[in-house]
């Protein structure tokens, strides 16, 4: 036994003083300017994904969708499988470092044989051995490193599929209760329609107008409440759309119309470009540019020879009574080394493959830093510009309300026709559709943007 301990000692300073064959893992230099073009105040920062990214949809004020939102961990079925990915993950990198330490099993076995004149013999053996197979080019470790990486690139997806999910959840939020402000629009402009069809009615009753007045009177009004209707099938969508976001079926879930709050979050001036290295796809995506460089150590290590311990230690003897005497005991010490001698060139081409594994994993890394600065700053452009809209739509909107009016006015006196009052009401409409329209688009712009930074402008302290 002691002989045993010698040579286990002695392979595992062997394997200690090992050299690693794998390059060492530099995080690739990637796109990262000085400051966004279409926001002044940002600086560049280094990487911080880690970072409590919070309820980041509180910020729109609204009670039911902060519920809802809050549900997506528990329910949605796309964040579960992203759970049970990164639990594999991590399952991997215990088996890997398990590769590490020698495997130690117990034996008993009982045979009986004979037969013709042979006498029947017994035959009983119980041992306990071991094997080893010290890491002494450091492939194992490139193993274990690299598993380690891949589970936190699996921690990265996850926590990008979450920021997805409730990115999702929030905008056919907002897309539903715009269409409920819509509906509500329609409904009050179907009142205003039906009161003006009633008086075109009662002037064509009087004989003073034409029958084209209320045949005009009565297309726009049905053609108004056939928009209702598409406006309805819309909602149930976006309604059915929740429902599976939430892990429900359509048939389990509703969601009452209720008013819609308009709250847009502003973006703080100088918000930190950290926030933006927090966005899960960089994250992983360097995470898998650091397997792809373990890949090649272990590669490599195939131009060396493996070297395996194995010991083990029991008793054997015909007769269980005597099993445990000292006279009956086994052992035996075993080495074992292989080295491939030739190959044609195999090893060489699998650590070439390796190599260019990496690089593509690096021209990827760059490509998503690249797309990440691209949506910041496209959603940023975006957000200034229906800031700037919506105030042109809200002024276009009131006054294209005084018009209509106006014109409803000057028919009653008879002093215009009937098409120019349909033509003022299509305008209001339309004009009253569209400042619905940009308030939501500010609303979902806000959700890209946040989705965009990584999951909220503001880090925790």
């Amino acid at each position: 036994m002691k002989t045993i301990f010698r040579l286990t000692a002695l392979a595992a300073g062997i394997a200690l003083t090992g050299c690693a064959v794998g390059p060492k893992y530099e995080t690739p230099v990637a796109a990262n300017p000085a400051q966004f073009k279409e926001a002044e105040g940002w600086v560049p920062a280094a990487p911080a994904d880690a970072l409590q990214r919070g309820p980041w949809w509180t910020l729109f004020g609204d009670a039911t969708l902060n519920e809802l939102a809050a549900r997506i961990d528990v329910n949605n079925q796309n964040v579960a499988a992203a759970v049970a990915s990164y639990a594999q993950a991590r399952a991997v990198v215990a088996e890997q470092r398990a590769a590490l330490f020698p495997v130690v099993s117990l034996g008993a076995s009982g045979t009986r044989s004979g037969g013709g004149e042979t006498r029947t013999t017994n035959n009983y053996r119980v041992n306990i051995g071991g094997s080893w197979e010290p890491d002494i080019w450091g492939r194992l470790r490139a193993g274990v490193t690299g598993a380690q990486a891949s589970a936190q690139a699996s921690a990265a997806e996850l926590a990008s599929a979450r920021l997805s999910a409730q990115g999702e959840l929030v905008a056919n939020y907002i897309g539903l209760r715009q269409t409920d402000a819509q509906l509500a629009l329609l409904k009050t402009t179907v009142e205003g329609y039906q009161r003006v069809l009633q008086i075109t009615q009662n002037r064509f009753d009087a004989g003073i107008a034409a029958r084209s007045d209320l045949l005009q009177a009565q297309t726009q009004l049905a053609n108004t409440q056939a928009e209702q209707l598409t406006l309805v099938r819309q909602r149930a969508l976006y309604e059915h759309a929740i429902a599976i976001l939430l892990g429900k079926a359509p048939a389990e879930f509703t969601l009452p119309a209720a008013p819609w709050t308009l709250a847009i979050p502003e973006v703080p001036v100088g918000v930190p470009s950290a926030l933006l290295q927090r966005r899960p796809d960089v994250a992983a995506a360097e995470r898998r540019v650091a397997i792809a460089n373990e890949q090649i150590g272990i590669a490599r290590a195939a131009y060396f020879p493996s070297l395996s311990l194995s010991a083990s230690y029991g008793y054997g003897a015909s007769q269980t009574a005597g099993l445990f005497n000292a006279s009956n005991n086994l052992w035996s010490l075993g080495v074992s080394a292989a080295q491939a001698i030739f190959n044609a060139g195999a090893i060489s081409a699998r650590v070439e493959q390796t190599r260019a594994a990496r690089d593509v994993a690096i021209a990827q890394y760059r490509q998503t830093v690249l797309n990440a600065f691209a949506d910041v700053e496209d959603q940023l452009a975006a957000t200034r510009a229906l800031a700037q809209q919506q105030d042109l739509r809200r002024a276009a909107s009131e006054a294209a309300d005084q018009v209509e009016q106006q014109m409803i006015n000057r028919y009653r006196a008879g002093q215009v026709s009937y098409t120019e009052v349909v033509n003022a009401q299509v305008t209001a409409l339309s004009a009253r559709r569209a400042l619905v329209q940009v308030q939501a688009d500010r609303q979902t712009t806000a959700v890209a943007l946040i989705q965009a930074l990584g999951g909220g402008w503001h880090a925790s302290e």
